[in-house]
């Protein structure tokens, strides 16, 4: 599967706003956009002023980049948003949020999406108690996420167990840090999402 290998910052410098790609890096002072505010290459800090095209496309890799999605799966979610009923635009950030690797994000079991997405494909998490290790699974209301009883000792989960992470979990999740064990409550809605994507601008897009 092909996948951006580059530098994560680099992607929020082009964006201009945080991607929240590296985890606790970005909550720190250490972060890269605060430092380097500018787009990355020669010409960042001279660039000319964008067309509409130009707007639409940076709002719809922002929104890619933001959940690590390839462009063949991004669309897709257009196509499935574009046959549902209500928002087409508010449709398909919603698919997307309910990806799995973004609900073990939301959980706080990975402190980033990317790492939560190398959970998931490790098999180390379940879906209504079943192996479950595709990053790309929707989950569904009354989806309980769990991590694999023969995973909860791992290292990687001892802060969460003793309660040493805080996360800002969402209203449509739970989640009991002792069993490891979430629950999606409802489906996402759009006000649940705090990424600062601009939706119409993507439709837009794709509807030329």
């Amino acid at each position: 599967m092909a996948k951006y290998t580059g530098a994560d910052c680099r992607l929020c410098r082009r964006e201009g706003c945080k991607l929240f790609l590296k985890g606790e890096k970005c909550y720190s002072a250490k972060c890269t956009l605060a430092k380097r505010p500018q787009a990355p290459g020669q010409h960042g800090t001279g660039r000319k002023k964008a067309s509409g095209y130009a707007i639409q496309l940076r709002e719809k890799q922002k929104a890619k980049r933001a959940y690590g999605i390839l462009e063949k799966q991004f669309k897709m979610y257009y196509d499935m948003a574009e046959k549902q009923r209500g928002v087409t635009g508010e449709n398909m950030l919603i698919l997307i949020e309910r990806r799995l690797d973004n609900v073990v994000y939301r959980l706080g079991l990975g402190s980033s999406r990317a790492m939560a997405r190398q959970i998931v494909n490790h098999g180390h998490i379940t879906v209504n108690g079943k192996n479950v290790n595709i990053p790309s699974y929707l989950v569904k209301a009354g989806d309980v996420v769990a991590v694999k009883s023969t995973k909860v000792d791992k290292p990687v989960f001892a802060d969460i167990k003793a309660g040493n992470v805080k996360v800002n979990l969402p209203e449509w999740l739970s989640f009991d840090a002792a069993t490891l064990t979430g629950k999606v409550e409802k489906l996402p809605a759009r006000s649940d999402i705090d990424l600062t994507i601009q939706e119409h601008l993507i439709v837009e897009l794709y509807s030329k």
